[in-house]
């Protein structure tokens, strides 16, 4: 068997075995002083600061979380990236991980890290919510968009191959057991936020057969969903309609195929602020890991002047993902109330005066 079709193969089969999967719930327990135990990837560059200070705020806010950090140095065996055995067993037995900024090393034939883990986890769903700050002016206000990305196909399935010198064939894999996951995932979501309406974004006017798999997928899962609206929208008209007036996505949970959702995700963050302001988490059947999206920035580490805030509301993502609701809020507050408070008390992507430990004194001072 070729290497593309074996590809086409195991990726459709792993996506079969999840096919009745709705939302990935978290089965973690305590462990024997009462808390959960979480696994921690500090990440590459500014990681380690910004680590550094989440792990200070939920150390002052009492958050019942002991964390758990791993090493990911990837690892090249029979010429595929791998991760340490011990990162992988640990995410396997904690249900969680809460993941820095990393970097791939160059020129030493790894692929991508943040796909690696996607793939060895079969994070199959990349949630982004955006929401604009009060207190932190942008050019746009009131944006409150969330958007789901279908995480392991698509262009990203990694199926290439030159044909002659000079000629390259990159395969968009589509399969109706990831769409209808993912799709499902979308809907269960929207209940779950009270957002009532569901809005496919696709580009099937030209790709019929693979956007149409999805298009069409939707249109099936939604009958399980009376309540729920369901539209359909072009990728370029909606990005249009975004930057005109992101208000008119309030009220939709917004799901999509891979490259859309990987382009789509960074246009919502840049309506707010930026990926410094912008939380994330990728869901999985059994696994969760929820990350601060934007890069290792190594000009800057060590430097004291990194912004946790990313990260910071990630780790909220995962609080409420372990239903620990009230830590989450507390937390988010502080952050937000903080950001809100001037310039003086904000890390300089934000325009202020602060290096990243005044920032985080500041937010334990408001918790």
């Amino acid at each position: 068997m070729s290497f593309s079709k074996a590809l086409l193969k195991n990726t459709f089969n792993a996506g079969r075995r999840s096919y009745a999967t709705s939302v990935a719930k978290f089965t973690g327990a305590k462990n024997a002083e009462g808390k959960y135990t979480v696994t921690l990837i500090e990440g590459d560059g500014i990681g380690i600061e910004i680590s550094k200070s989440v792990k200070d705020i939920y150390s002052a806010a009492k958050v019942p979380i002991q964390w758990e950090p791993v090493d990911v140095t990837p690892q090249l065996v029979n010429g595929k990236t791998t991760l340490p055995k011990e990162a992988i067993e640990s995410v396997f037995k904690n249900k969680v991980a809460l993941k820095g900024p990393l970097a791939t090393p160059i020129g030493k034939g790894h692929v991508s890290l943040n796909l690696t883990l996607r793939r060895t986890f079969n994070l199959f769903a990349n949630v982004r919510p955006c929401k604009s700050i009060v207190g932190y002016k942008t050019p746009y206000d009131d944006v409150d968009t969330v958007l789901i990305r279908e995480n392991t196909e698509g262009e990203y399935s990694g199926i290439e191959h030159t044909i002659v010198p000079g000629v390259v064939q990159s395969i968009k894999l589509i399969t109706k057991p990831a769409s209808e996951r993912v799709i499902r995932y979308a809907f269960e979501y929207a209940k779950s936020v009270k957002k009532p309406h569901i809005l496919v974004v696709h580009k099937a006017s030209i790709m019929k057969l693979s956007d149409g798999l999805f298009v069409n997928t939707a249109k099936e899962v939604a009958k399980e969903y009376p309540g729920i609206t369901l539209d359909f929208e072009l990728i370029d008209n909606t990005c249009l309609k975004l930057t005109t007036d992101p208000t008119q996505y309030s009220n939709v949970v917004m799901v999509m195929p891979n490259l859309y959702g990987d382009i789509m995700s960074d246009l919502s963050s840049g309506l707010i602020g930026g990926l410094g302001l912008t939380p994330s988490g990728n869901m999985g059947d059994n696994v969760s890991i929820f990350e601060a999206v934007h890069g290792s920035a190594p000009d800057i580490s060590g430097k004291n002047l990194a912004n946790p805030t990313a990260l910071l509301l990630s780790s909220c993502m995962m609080l409420r993902h372990m239903e620990l609701n009230s830590y989450a809020d507390k937390i988010e507050n502080a952050v937000l109330k903080t950001i809100a408070s001037g310039p003086e008390n904000r890390t300089k992507d934000l325009k202020g005066n602060a290096g990243t430990d005044s920032f985080t004194k500041k937010i334990i001072e408001n918790l």
